[in-house]
């Protein structure tokens, strides 16, 4: 478990600080630039919905912007770490931080599943050939996909009758893949995005993974040892090539259409 961290940072024996530099306060991309060498995925949006759940407050100045201090990012650390280690839902991250910050010991964490491998990303901050290199062992059954996504029945069950997310045949089971899509699709709902909205990520995936078919079906007609390696490895790197051609679409035609700044 990480350090707990405190409401305040708390003084240490020789009249100092446990933390050196705790009435510094940082900008949002500095406490990124703090975080993303432990946590690769986490993102500006991503802080901004912690502090949106009560995990943190940060300071404001007069103009809006958010400054933070050590012990805000000590509780992100916290935060991030019960979720990505333990699964805890951001109601039982709450009373964690709730019982910490009266001077309790939080309650005791129970096991719940193997951790979830993170995201291999490039030096652009898109998912690597190396992502889609990835072998599953994460084993979900639809209780656990339920209380780890933090979705209910009902939106679990659209997400599957529009093909979004699938059972593994024959087990039952849903993988992390299964866990992500549940997940983004929860935060997707609290801008107004429901299920049938998310259809058109599916049909443009597929149309990607047929162009990927296509380079690859030659590879696979190979009859030497290092066919079945060059197709996968040919793969992985189609995959990583389309999603960040895809991603930097989206991104240009957002600030053509004046939703971002170019």
């Amino acid at each position: 478990m990480p350090a707990v961290p405190g409401s305040q940072p708390q003084p240490d024996p020789s009249g100092g600080s446990s933390h050196p530099d705790d009435t510094a306060r940082m900008n949002i991309g500095q406490v990124l630039d703090l975080l993303r060498p432990d946590f690769p995925t986490i993102t500006i949006p991503k802080i901004r919905f912690l502090e949106d759940q009560g995990h943190i407050k940060p300071e404001r100045t007069p103009s809006g912007y958010r400054k933070f201090c050590t012990a805000d990012v000590d509780r992100l650390r916290y935060v991030l770490t019960m979720q990505r280690d333990h699964y805890l839902p951001h109601k039982v991250i709450r009373e964690h931080l709730d019982a910490i910050d009266r001077g309790l010991e939080p309650p005791p964490i129970e096991p719940v599943v193997p951790t979830v491998p993170t995201v291999a990303l490039g030096d652009d901050g898109l998912p690597s050939p190396a992502s889609f290199a990835r072998r599953d062992a994460v084993r979900l059954s639809r209780r656990e996909l339920l209380k780890i996504a933090e979705i209910d029945e009902a939106l679990l069950a659209q997400l599957e009758d529009y093909g979004l997310v699938t059972a593994k045949p024959g087990t039952g089971h849903y993988d992390t893949d299964a866990l992500v899509i549940a997940q983004t699709a929860r935060e997707l709902g609290q801008f107004g995005l429901e299920p049938r909205h998310l259809r058109a990520f599916r049909a443009a995936s597929d149309r990607e993974v047929g162009l990927v078919e296509q380079v690859v079906a030659p590879l696979h007609r190979g009859r030497d040892a290092g066919a079945r390696a060059r197709a996968d490895e040919t793969v992985e790197t189609v995959a990583a090539l389309s999603v960040r051609l895809h991603a930097t679409l989206v991104k240009a035609g957002l600030a053509r259409a004046g939703l971002r700044r170019g």
